[in-house]
């Protein structure tokens, strides 16, 4: 079997990185489009800041690297938890300041 050679990766010094917390993702039979957003408080008209297009075992490549990076993160750090119960990610995401927790349903 012949020897695996990492890739030596460069980064541009001039790469900005992106804040999104908005992905939306469709596909055809031949490809994934990954559109990434930032979706702030008060933005009415929020745009595309990246796309990425994928083939579809690409894809799935990509997400099963994502779900074991996501496992080896919470092995280390803890269980990332995911808001339930009567309120969604968006509400957490966008409460103003001072603004009360949504009640919780009682169990």
């Amino acid at each position: 079997m012949p020897e695996i050679k990492p890739l030596n990766i460069r980064v541009p010094q001039d790469l900005q990185a992106l804040f999104v917390n908005m992905v939306r993702i469709s596909h055809t039979p031949g490809e994934f489009i990954l559109d990434f957003s930032s979706i702030l408080p008060g933005l009415t008209d929020p745009k595309v800041d990246a796309r990425l297009v994928l083939s579809p075992l690409g894809f799935k490549m990509v997400t099963a690297a994502l779900n074991e990076n996501l496992r080896r993160f919470e092995s280390t750090f803890g269980e990332i938890k995911v808001p339930t119960g009567g309120h969604t990610l968006a509400d957490e995401l966008f409460k103003g300041p001072g603004e009360p927790e949504p009640p919780q349903p009682r169990s």
